[in-house]
């Protein structure tokens, strides 16, 4: 399963803080939380960069998009304030 912890899409490009959400789901079931960060979504066809997402026709039909995963991280030790910084570093320079 994946979720997003941020609970909407981003309307600026940036990171959002991330909700409490992935804290509860860890209590109820205790798994490794396996952190992943796309890369290049902001001003695909799948971004609000210039209007809602999927209602316009795109301007390039090829975006390069990347996703990056780290080693994952023991239930126990899951921090959603950690777990944003890791996700936001590992994102790097791509919006």
């Amino acid at each position: 399963m994946a979720i997003f912890p941020e609970g909407k899409l981003t309307t600026t490009g940036e990171i959002n803080e991330f909700k409490a959400g992935i804290e509860r789901i860890i209590e109820r079931t205790p798994v490794p939380v396996i952190p992943l960060a796309l890369q290049g979504l902001w001003g695909s066809f799948f971004s609000r960069k210039d209007e809602d997402a999927v209602l316009k026709l795109p301007r390039r039909l090829w975006s390069k998009i990347g996703l990056c995963a780290a080693p994952p991280i023991a239930p126990e030790r899951v921090d959603r304030e950690a777990l944003h910084d890791q996700v936001l570093a590992m994102r790097g320079g791509w919006r």
